[in-house]
């Protein structure tokens, strides 16, 4: 399914590009470690990967979702035990199995390869490095498995859910925040990491209980989450008022777009998708909002992150939610219609800035708040409003309606990279600069922020030409 996309020649190039970025920070690492430790490195490093594995591992929430389509273009094989004798908690492990051999071998086996490749370079030791992967592997796979376990919770019971996650939150803050627990007690696959050379000068006999609990805590979680896995999962069925006339009186303002807008309000409704706003856009905010914490106090870094910094992060984040707009439904039904696929887009386009705009916003103010940093919010906001805009409208003519699928083709990736990262350094170096010379910051944001207006209107009419001929469900 993922080298439909693009090709199977095309696909691999992602654990290339890994094994090339993974080749290049260890090369580099020499100047790295002048600022920062190799023990904080790893910090950084396992605590990236557990979030990762949290991304990855809420198979839960698709069990529903999966079966809602499964009479569609292209069926899931998790879909089957409700047509054959087959287990549903069979194949929702299998499911588990399955993504973390993928991910191991998509992200984490080139990781290794590109620091082995080094080693000529770098004097790298291959054990190290050995023991460095096994370290990530065991963090990867205690953040997949806890969401997996929390994420079935969700199906049995939503209270259960909601204290689980505040639980997993208040762990993490008392080790972080406030230092209550040890880190390597919430990271075992840490712990590991730090019992072993280089860091300790002993053969790391003390790494064996972190890996034995790493090792428990995984098959904990994953037997946890596959006995809550129901055996049976069918579509939901929801009642609610009629709500759809209201909607469309609401958003006559837009007499193009307002019948559209009015159905995207019912189906965000439908669909249960704030519950995954939370997870997909709330939790990288956050997990934002915590690292250059973390790296101003804990690490005690002297990195400037203020407000416009934040705005700017916030807008980038965003777009998340445009992908999740273009996966409630599939579009095929949409053909029997007379709409094209370009106005749909435009729809989804109007819909995201109406949705997420005062979620950004009230965000971005949390962070000045307490961060005592709201003297920028005046240039926060518009930075925030005008990076939103540009990265959604970018991506949408990139990507279509099909976002979660096209990201899969390198081509596709690298476009989108290269469009968000120029940008997305220019405000980073910038925003640093604004106490030292706000005259030059302030031109040089206004000048980034003109470049991406005008490239966001160029995408934005390009959609129809990119477009126009696509059929729905393509």
């Amino acid at each position: 399914m993922h080298t439909s996309y693009s090709s199977k020649w095309m696909f691999l190039t992602f654990p290339v590009l890994v094994v090339l970025f993974s080749f290049g920070i260890a090369v580099t690492s020499k100047q790295i470690f002048q600022s920062t430790s190799l023990r904080e490195m790893l910090l950084l490093m396992h605590i990236s990967i557990f979030i990762y594995g949290l991304s990855v591992g809420a198979f839960g929430f698709l069990g529903n979702q999966y079966q809602e389509r499964a009479m569609g273009y292209r069926n899931y094989l998790v879909t089957q035990p409700s047509l054959l004798p087959m287990s549903f908690k069979k194949t929702f492990f299998g499911m588990y199995l399955r993504d973390g051999v993928f991910y191991v071998l998509l992200l984490l086996m080139p990781m290794a390869i590109g620091l082995f490749a080094s080693i000529p370079l770098t004097g790298f030791r291959p054990l190290s490095i050995t023991a460095m992967f096994a370290a990530a592997i065991l963090t990867f796979f205690i953040g997949m498995s806890l969401s997996f376990f929390v994420s079935t919770m969700y199906i049995r019971s939503r209270p259960a859910f909601g204290i689980a996650c505040i639980a997993v939150a208040a762990m993490f803050a008392a080790g972080t925040i406030v230092s209550w627990l040890p880190l390597d007690v919430l990271l075992p696959g840490l712990g590991f990491e730090y019992s072993l050379p280089p860091l300790v000068q002993s053969p790391g006999f003390a790494a064996i209980p972190y890996a034995v609990t790493s090792i428990l805590l995984i098959i904990l979680l994953t037997a946890g989450a596959v006995l809550l896995v129901e055996e049976r999962f069918e579509a939901k069925h929801v009642t609610t008022k009629d709500e759809l006339v209201e909607n469309i009186k609401r958003f006559s303002f837009s007499p193009q777009y307002g019948v559209l807008l009015a159905k995207e309000v019912v189906d965000l409704k439908r669909s249960g998708l704030a519950t995954r706003v939370v997870f997909t856009y709330v939790i990288p905010l956050l997990f934002l909002a915590f690292t250059a914490w973390f790296v101003r106090y804990g690490l005690a870094i002297p990195v400037g992150f203020n407000t416009v910094f934040y705005g700017a992060m916030v807008g980038f984040f965003g777009v998340t939610f445009y992908g999740w707009l273009n996966n409630i439904d599939h579009t095929d039904y949409l053909a029997t219609l007379p709409l094209s696929v370009p106005v749909v887009i435009k729809t989804k386009l109007l819909a995201f800035a109406i949705l997420t705009t005062w979620i950004s916003a009230i965000f971005l103010i949390a962070i000045a708040l307490v961060n005592n940093d709201v003297r920028l919010l005046w240039l926060a906001l518009p930075v925030m409003i005008v990076v939103s805009i540009y990265m959604v409208v970018m991506t949408a003519y990139l990507t279509g309606l099909r976002t979660n699928s096209f990201f899969f083709d390198p081509g596709v990736l690298v476009k989108f990279t290269v469009l968000s990262m120029l940008p997305d350094l220019g405000l980073t170096i910038l925003s640093f600069t604004i106490d030292r010379d706000i005259v030059f910051a302030l031109a040089g944001i206004g000048l980034v922020l003109g470049a991406l207006g005008i490239s966001a209107l160029l995408f934005y009419r390009g959609l129809d030409k990119k477009w126009g001929r696509t059929e729905f469900g393509e």
